[in-house]
């Protein structure tokens, strides 16, 4: 290449990462993988490293991140808050630690702290005096934006150090670093309760954990599961702190910052490499996304000694895990209907390995993600597939789109049964409302009869199909209606086979009012939805004859979920399944509701995990709603109550971690009598 075109060449690299940046900081919306952008740098600094008198200011070599936002008063940090140099595979680490170790000999010796690599945002914070004063995003890494009120909403983060009273002493002037995130299943829970509500459903963590923290309204990030962990002191004035990285780690979580608990000290560059091995196997069961590890010099000094290369510390680098995100490029936009009739786009892709597996197909959320990310078929696009997780794709990587590509329209006709859709105004979600559509009502069965709702054994999707191509089954009511001698003439139905799945289906009758509102597959209506109205409606006579104002006046219940329940209970198709569900004796109903006045839960909020001995878990809910308590989805803080079975998991280890009581059945009856 020549050199006007490897200077050209630099040119437009340049403004490609200095836009990957802005999308990345600024947006909290990458569209390109860190795999990519890493590439897209390194073929920058090999450029300028060959051409240092090309070297410009604005070069994104010259700078650690993008400007701050203008919305936010700016923050000049007391030392540069710098990103790291990334290893790749452990050639490449061992390559990073022999260019270290010729440049200082003490490093052939020295020992190492290995982090995890939390996939969040970096912050500042400043304590004068043991107090909080002052916190910030790293921003450019020299100017930051101040979200100190933000920050504060973060129950992780001690207002005040140290918190116990044995502890060391803080220097007069404490600056710290550290991360924010959103662990796993808090993610998940939001992403549910958001779901069910009709909010906003978020594609990722760390883009959530990011957004939420760089809003305005500090009561957003007050509703939101944010958390962290600190993990470096920046700068210590007044006062003596350790002088190595495992000895500060010990140091802050003394102090009462909130450290991970996963860091090891490791000998040997051979022991490092053994760690990121043991790491490339357990990275999914950690509670929080990571992407590779940090490896540091554990002695501070000898890691400042080692200055820097460009804009990076010698002293520590980023080893990174195979890339979970990739591009690809987005050969159809195909559409399924679900069991409530609701049309979801999903992803045609160019097959492409991530994580270690091939991917074709990729969910695309909704229209409106489409539309608001303006994805086109023929788009190169960003995907992303971490452990088992349902590939998705984050965008299109604009930079690769032909001009001719054409904008995506939703379908005017449902793709099963060619009938009309229909787009309500204000919601996310376009609907084929057609009650006989075939996909919908093997969907609406498979629903009915799932291990969440009425949990009957021995009718998986194939056998639902069966039922329904048979003329068996036209509405989920055909069940209880199923004749045996007429079972036994099908392909694949012995005796044995017949008479436990009509056991099971008999059996379903004994499951609670909450099961069976959850089971119709009303709009809207999930778990804790069908908990609230069995809480409030005796039977489904009684649901029947709700108006809206009535529903919305229960809590988690809006005006769209109101409307769509009284929609579902006037349609005459509906009212002939409820009639056919009585007389075949399903109309379970719900116990007497606690008298009027003040219940014994008010104002307690409790969240039920694990098996327990004769509640199942709807039951468990009702009990505790009908007396007045509140349930959520996810441990926090202002949880008052875990009432764990066996298997309870993770959320009993949060709850133990934050000192919330835990209750088992037997006491969760105690504390109402």
């Amino acid at each position: 290449m020549s050199a006007a075109d490897q200077k050209s060449r630099l040119e437009a690299l340049r403004k490609d990462v200095n836009f990957h940046n802005y999308r990345y900081h600024v947006l909290d919306d990458p569209v390109i993988s860190d795999a990519e952008y890493d590439k897209l740098l390194n073929e920058i600094k090999a450029i300028e490293a060959e051409h240092p008198d090309w070297i410009t200011p604005d070069s994104p070599t010259q700078r650690a991140g993008a400007a701050p936002s203008e919305r936010f008063r700016k923050v000049d940090h007391p030392a540069p808050i710098l990103s790291l140099s990334n290893a790749f595979d452990p050639d490449d680490f061992r390559a990073w630690a022999e260019r270290v170790t010729r440049l200082d000999e003490r490093v052939a010796s020295a020992d190492f702290v290995v982090e995890p690599k939390l996939d969040g945002l970096t912050v500042v914070m400043t304590y004068e005096d043991g107090l909080f004063t002052l916190g910030a995003t790293r921003g450019n890494g020299e100017v930051g934006e101040d979200v100190t009120p933000n920050l504060r909403t973060i129950e992780a983060l001690p207002l005040r150090v140290p918190l116990l009273p044995d502890a060391p002493q803080p220097p007069r002037r404490l600056v710290v670093r550290g991360e924010v995130f959103i662990n796993k299943s808090d993610f998940e829970a939001f992403q549910a309760e958001q779901a069910e509500t009709e909010g906003k459903v978020y594609q990722t963590a760390r883009n959530t954990a990011a957004g939420t923290l760089r809003n305005l309204d500090p009561a957003v990030s007050a509703s939101r599961p944010l958390t962290l962990f600190v993990y470096n002191i920046v700068l210590a004035e007044g006062g003596q702190v350790p002088g190595t990285q495992w000895e500060t780690l010990e140091y802050l979580r003394d102090l009462g910052f909130p450290v991970a608990d996963e860091p090891r000290l490791c000998k040997s560059v051979d022991e490092v490499i053994e760690e990121y091995g043991r790491w490339m196997e357990i990275r999914q069961e950690v509670p929080y996304e990571v992407d590779g590890l940090v490896v540091k010099i554990n002695d501070i000094q000898l890691a400042n000694d080692l200055g820097f290369v460009g804009k990076d510390p010698r002293g520590a680098v980023a080893f990174k895990f195979p890339a979970q995100e990739v591009t690809t490029t987005l050969e159809d936009i195909r559409v399924n209907v679900g069991r409530t009739g609701v049309l979801t786009p999903y992803a045609v892709l160019e097959p492409v390995e991530v994580g270690g597996v091939i991917v074709k197909q990729a969910t695309l959320h909704n229209f409106d993600f489409i539309e608001e990310k303006d994805i086109r078929v023929g788009d190169r696009v960003l995907i992303k597939r971490a452990g088992d997780v349902i590939p998705y794709v984050i965008g299109p990587v604009l930079g690769a789109r032909e001009k001719k590509l054409r904008k995506y329209k939703p379908p005017a006709k449902c793709p099963v049964c060619d009938q009309p859709v229909e787009h309500i105004e204000g919601e996310v979600a376009w609907y084929c409302v057609n009650a006989a559509c075939p996909e919908q009502l093997v969907r609406n069965v498979e629903h009915f009869v799932s291990r969440a709702t009425l949990d009957i054994g021995g009718l998986g999707i194939k056998i639902v199909e069966q039922l329904i191509d048979e003329g068996m089954v036209a509405d989920v009511a055909d069940l209880y209606a199923l004749d045996r001698d007429k079972l036994l003439e099908l392909e694949g139905f012995k005796e044995k086979k017949v008479d436990n799945l009509l056991s099971a289906i008999e059996t379903s009758k004994s499951k609670s009012l909450a099961d069976l509102i959850y089971a119709l597959g009303i709009r809207g209506v999930g778990e804790v939805v069908g908990s609230a109205l069995a809480a409030n409606y005796r039977d489904l006579d009684e649901l029947a004859g709700a108006k809206t104002d009535d529903l919305t006046e229960i809590e988690g219940i809006g005006p769209n979920i109101a409307e769509a329940i009284v929609d579902w209970f006037v349609r005459p198709g509906n009212q002939a399944i409820l009639k056919k569900l009585k007389q075949a004796g399903m109309w379970p109903v719900a116990e007497p509701r606690a008298p009027l006045g003040e219940q014994p839960l008010d104002g307690l909020t409790f969240v039920v995990t694990g098996t327990l001995p004769t509640f199942s878990r709807n039951d468990a809910k009702d009990f505790i709603q009908r007396h007045g308590g509140k349930m959520t989805g996810s441990v926090s803080a202002k949880t008052d109550y875990l009432v764990a079975g066996e298997n309870a998991g993770s959320k009993l280890d949060k709850a133990q971690e934050l000192g919330v009581t835990i209750l088992d059945e037997d006491r969760l009856r105690a504390l109402v009598e």
